[in-house]
Formats: C-alpha cells, structure tokens, sequence
C-alpha cells in the first residue's frame, strides 16, 4: 500500500462510496448489526411547539449554477431529514427517501459530539480529570498512542498516532475503523482486530500528544472506555441517564456494537431528528430544559469559546478540500463556526449535522446519506443554515 492511500484503495472503501450501502445503513443499522438502545426514560415526551416559515423559495447559497435553495440542496446532499428550530418552535420538518419523523436515522460522527458533553459534565462535576492520561483510568492502553495521552487530548483530537505501523492515512483508518464495528465492511482476507479494544492497543504515537489536530476515530473511543471506567455504565446508559432520559426524547436512541459488545461511541449512534433537535434546543437555552438543569450552564455556555490554551484556534473541516483556510475551531468534540453568532456543530460524514447558533435563536437538524468521494462536491450546508438564520430574524 502506498505511503498516502487514496479513495479509490477499493478493499477499503466498501459502503463508503456505495450509495445502496449508505442509505441502508443510515436508516437500517440496528437491522444490520447487534445494537443496544439508550433509553428514554419513563417521563413524557416533552412537546415540540409549532410554528411556520416559507423556506422553501429562500435563495440559501449561490455558485456557478445560480442561487441554490432548499430542494437543491436536499437533492445534492440526499437528504432525508430536515428540521429547523427558531426561538423554541418547529418552523419546518421535512423527510424524504422513506425516511420519518420516529424512525431513528444514523447521526455518524455527530456522535461524537454527545460524548464530548457527556465528558465535559463528568468533568465539571469532579468526575474526570482532564489532565489526567487516559491510562490511568485505562491501564492496559499504557504504552499506546491514546492511552499516553491526556483526557484533554482525546477531546481535542491532540493525538499523533499510526495503527500497527502503517503510516497513517485518515480515509483509510476511517474504513478500518469499520471494518473492525462491521464484519460486512472487511476486505477478502481480512486479519486485523475484530473489536475496538484490539484496534486502540495497536496505536503508537508519532509526535507529542496536544502539538497538532488530527481527526481520528480512536481518540473518542478511547474517551468512551475511560467514560466506562469512571462511571461503570455503558456509553447506552450513560448517554441515556445523562441525556436522553432528561430532554423529553420521544424515541429511544440506539448505538451499534462491535464483536465485544461495546458501542462504536465515536460513529455508531442513531436517533431521530426531532430528538437531536431537543438536545440541541436544551444547549441552546444554557443547557436547560424548562426549569430544570440537564448539563451545566458552564458546559452548554463555553462550547463556542472554550478552545484551551496550547490547542489550534483554526482547523480545517475533514471533508475540507485541501487547499482550503483553516477557518473553524474544535473544542470537546465540537465544531465552531467562529461566526458572529457564537453557534456550533456537531457533524457526520454522510452529511449529519446538529447546527446550534444561540446568537440566531437557532437549532437545526440534518440527515443525509451522501456519498462521500473526491469527485463529489461538498454541499455548503452550513452557509445555508445561517442565512436561514438571518432570514428568520429580519
């Protein structure tokens, strides 16, 4: 295998380049893997209030075609979910390709995100030390790449590292990653580790923890297993006791897992949009639900300026082309916009997004089953969620 490996490396871009393969998984992974549910508690469902807005004939984005709105949109990102929220109030839902209000969807690396605010309160509360190696609360992962690293740089993507040393390429550890969660995603002659656990202990590091960003999977993974140490849950229950169980979800959630039974933390998350529009409205309203308090106001009010020191203030968006400017910033799991209206993102790579922007009054929720290739151009979906937001507030 080549130094750099490329996309087209065909043994490891099974389903990530196959749009039948996608669209099923988004909407099918628990039919298609074991899976454990994170549950949403015995408490009613806490309602969505309806409003009203005309989107659907708002110029969003222009390029060489001309002005681009809604159903262009949908149809470059195979949209099957969209959900906007303004000042407390469903202004618009939509959903396409099968695809419905409780059938819970793949949120992919916007997972991530979720543990990001799980760790974040663990931490606020006295739970988890940042400064601490993930191998103090993980011991067989010392010596490793992740294990040698602070909890603070797991949720910064501070870890240099190379699995079983190949020099490291993020696309294709990305499919490795897979192919470790989903035996239908490993290559003819497959020999590598079969759970997570195994996967992590194969990472030795290449520079210092903390110096560089580097977008990796193994990094919330890690994270995870120390999250399960700290608390003796599993991520289900801790998501659930934590979150889902508080913001009024209507549905229960669910994580795939892999041979060892653990959830695939870092990607493996699926719910629907109405419920990650509820998380987002709680982090909207200083981590509040109504009266009551569900992550610290500390957390929810500090995820878009919090970036610590020593951490890159600007990165680029993996899906980035690369020769684009560093313009966004990654503080515990989440993206910032670094835009006038201090919003944030949680983000997959099929085009899943939970876009918060407290300076818009703003929550929306994106699903999509895009096919992510060099060939195909990004879909500017977040410039279109804040002139939906400028719009909604002239």
């Amino acid at each position: 295998m080549p130094e750099t490996a490329p996309l087209s490396d065909l043994p490891w871009t099974r389903g990530y380049t196959d749009p039948a393969w996608i669209r099923r998984f988004t909407s099918q992974g628990r039919e298609l893997s074991p899976s454990r549910r994170v549950w949403r508690g015995d408490a009613p469902a806490r309602p969505l209030p309806r409003g009203g807005a005309d989107l659907d004939a708002l110029d969003l984005v222009t390029n060489s075609a001309g002005a681009l709105k809604l159903a262009d949109l949908f149809a470059a990102a195979r949209t099957d979910a969209f959900l906007v929220m303004h000042r407390g109030q469903v202004v618009y839902e939509r959903y396409l390709h099968g695809a419905d209000a409780h059938t819970p969807h793949f949120n992919a690396s916007a997972a991530k995100s979720y543990l990001g605010l799980a760790a974040a309160t663990l931490a606020r509360q006295g739970l988890l030390d940042r400064d601490a190696p993930a191998s103090a609360y993980v011991p067989e992962l010392a010596g490793t790449a992740f294990g040698d690293a602070r909890v603070q740089d797991l949720l910064h993507m501070g870890t240099r590292m190379s699995y079983a040393g190949r020099p490291f390429d993020k696309a294709i550890e990305a499919q490795r990653y897979h192919a470790v969660i989903a035996s239908q995603l490993r290559p003819f002659g497959y020999s590598g580790p079969t759970t997570i656990r195994e996967h992590l202990l194969t990472a030795r590091a290449t520079g210092a923890p903390g110096e560089e960003f580097r977008y990796e999977n193994g990094n919330v993974e890690t994270l995870a297993e120390v999250l399960r140490r700290v608390t003796g849950l599993t991520t289900s229950a801790l998501l659930s006791d934590l979150l889902w169980a508080k913001i009024g979800a209507e549905e229960d959630a669910y994580y795939v897992l892999d041979g060892d039974g653990v959830e695939a933390a870092s990607g493996g998350f699926s719910a629907t949009a109405r419920d990650v529009a509820r998380l987002g409205e709680m982090l909207r309203c200083g981590g509040a639900v109504g009266d009551r308090q569900v992550v610290p106001a500390e957390v929810a009010d500090t995820i878009a300026g919090g970036v610590p020191d020593g951490y890159p203030r600007r990165v680029r968006f993996p899906a980035a082309p690369p020769d684009s400017p560093a313009t966004l910033s990654y503080h515990d799991l989440w993206w910032i916009l670094n835009d006038p209206y201090d919003s944030y993102m949680a983000s997959g790579i099929h085009g899943q997004r939970l876009f918060v922007s407290p300076g818009l009054d703003l929550v929306i929720v994106h699903f999509g089953s895009q096919v992510m290739s060099p060939v195909v151009p990004p879909v500017p979906l977040v410039q279109a969620f804040v002139r939906i937001g400028v719009h909604l507030n002239a």
